[in-house]
């Protein structure tokens, strides 16, 4: 028996997003305000059908002096994409039954965000700003979005680490979102039992031009540790996917003129799914951005995930 994890988006919910003409990011604050304790334990495995408020989607700096990651641990997705220079970025996806105290830190969005989240239905996203040609398409996106200049009181800067990697979000604070009509959206996340098939797996690498990310299943913890550029991070998702992808370049540039990459979301590809120290390998299709993103097995069969935690990671096919 699966389930299928969907997100009811009501009237008025408490949380909105950010958005920010400072087109910078913040850092991982190693020191935030009084974070509330985090938990590494899944969810009931008991399939079941899930109803949350509202999606909230942050983009959070990935390079190193960014690390260690602030509220990373209550995301229910975090989605890995490229950005300039080879570099990556993460997308986290919170539920607004389970959000941190803080989060970051905190950086900009890209076009590539704009596709990936419009599965999520209509999620308020934060950011620190935008390249200027992008501001107006965000602004005409199916997104709720914030910028600490609009929701100064959701944001701060730690004085721990150096600017751009020091912005920090107070998801509580957020400005709610404009009413709009409940209506139930399917996340596209599938859980349950793990199904036949799959090759042992106790660790996984997942590279890109210039980063690099580690997999190691704990069969103690029915979890994966994450490690980043070979430093091990305190993260464990129950579910790995890395969804391999057509990544090309995009119409915008960062402030330095680089080309910034955009990763194709909608379409198909090869993918290869992580859970319970196996490794299964399969396809992921999505006929349109307002659609999920569903995985199958060779045979066309669903692809379940484990209990918790999920992390998918967009990769250029080979």
């Amino acid at each position: 028996m699966r389930r299928r994890l969907f997100l009811a988006l009501p009237a008025a919910t408490a949380l909105a997003a950010c958005t920010v003409t400072d087109r910078g990011g913040g850092t991982d604050d190693p020191r935030p305000p009084s974070p509330p304790p985090t938990t590494s334990a899944p969810p009931a495995p008991r399939p079941r059908t899930v109803r949350h408020p509202t999606v909230l989607a942050v983009k959070i700096d990935n390079v190193r002096p960014a690390r260690p990651h602030t509220g990373l641990r209550e995301a229910a997705v975090v989605h890995v994409e490229q950005v300039e220079s080879g570099l990556t970025r993460l997308a986290a996806v919170y539920l607004g039954s389970r959000l941190p105290q803080a989060v970051g830190p905190v950086r900009s969005a890209r076009e590539t965000d704009l596709e990936l989240l419009r599965q999520y239905g209509k999620p308020v996203l934060a950011f620190s700003g935008a390249q200027g040609k992008l501001l107006p398409l965000i602004d005409k996106a199916e997104v709720y979005p914030r910028s600490p200049s609009e929701a100064p009181n959701a944001y701060y800067r730690s004085s721990a680490r150096p600017i751009p990697h020091n912005l920090y979000l107070r998801p509580a604070r957020l400005d709610p979102a404009p009413d709009r009509e409940a209506e139930p959206a399917d996340l596209g996340l599938r859980f349950g039992a793990a199904p036949p098939g799959g090759r042992a797996a106790a660790e996984h690498t997942v590279r890109y031009p210039a980063a690099r990310y580690g997999f190691t299943w704990s069969a103690a913890r029915g979890q994966w540790r994450v490690s980043m550029d070979g430093v091990r991070s305190n993260l464990t998702p129950a579910t790995v996917v890395v969804q391999y992808g057509v990544v090309r370049d995009s119409r915008f540039k960062d402030r330095w003129g680089n080309v910034s990459p955009y990763t194709e979301t909608v379409g198909r590809g090869r993918t290869l799914v992580l859970r319970d120290g196996k490794a299964y390998e399969g396809r992921w299709s999505r006929e349109s951005a307002e659609e999920a993103t569903v995985h199958t097995d060779r045979d066309g069969e669903p692809l379940p995930f484990a209990e918790g935690q999920v992390w998918v990671l967009h990769v250029a096919a080979r």
